[in-house]
């Protein structure tokens, strides 16, 4: 039975890829820093992880092979930064956004290579420097297009791995506000489609949840 690690899994996209990948079968490691009824409910592994603590992410070993990471877990951070508590606000985006998600993919690495597994992460097409038109949400955008930057590393480094970024779509979340056209159900489906057909020749590239390139 194949394993996935799934971060920020307490709702939202992080809790439709436990929901989905437990009712294809899968054994899942569910992190959250507080969980939830719905998520127990899954059936999933649950444990506790906040992305904030870089030693603790550091320190992550799931205990046996993984088959599949998706680093789900983020934050919105400020729109702006023009004094010390917005830059303190954006630093701190970074933090959980850019560098968690490359820690735990480091930490994780030998238990994701034992199962020849693939390495995913959750961006936005709003990190695309291509795609930026319209300004705004300083924090967020930085932080995914340094993201987007750290996970193609990661691909040079393991050539014998898949590392990719994905882009969810404009998604019904919390963060994605109820006007968004994309409801979780439908983005993780098409994404597990996506994941499924991903070989090392799509690896350090950017696609959305419908297998399209995103540009840089």
């Amino acid at each position: 039975m194949p394993t996935l690690f799934v971060t920020g899994a307490n709702r939202g996209l992080g809790l439709e890829f436990v929901r989905q990948y437990r009712e294809a079968g899968w054994d899942v490691i569910a992190t959250v820093r507080e969980t939830s009824p719905e998520l127990e409910s899954l059936g999933a592994e649950v444990r506790t992880l906040d992305m904030a603590d870089a030693a603790a992410v550091s320190a992550v070993r799931a205990g046996r092979p993984i088959d599949l990471l998706i680093a789900n877990a983020g934050t919105y951070g400020p729109r702006d930064a023009s004094d010390g508590q917005a830059a303190g606000e954006w630093l701190d985006t970074f933090a959980v956004n850019t560098i968690a998600p490359y820690l735990l993919a480091q930490a994780l690495l030998p238990e994701v290579r034992a199962a020849s597994g693939k390495l995913i992460v959750i961006s936005t097409r709003m990190g695309s420097l291509a795609d930026n038109s319209s300004g705004g949400f300083l924090a967020y955008r930085s932080s995914k297009t340094a993201l987007n930057m750290a996970w193609q590393t990661l691909a040079l480094a393991n050539p014998d791995l898949v590392c990719v970024p994905l882009h969810p779509g404009w998604v019904q979340t919390r963060m994605g506000g109820e006007s968004a056209p994309v409801v979780p159900k439908q983005s993780i489906a098409a994404m597990r489609r996506v994941i499924d057909g991903l070989t090392l020749e799509d690896s350090g590239k950017f696609f959305d949840f419908e297998g399209k390139a995103v540009p840089w």
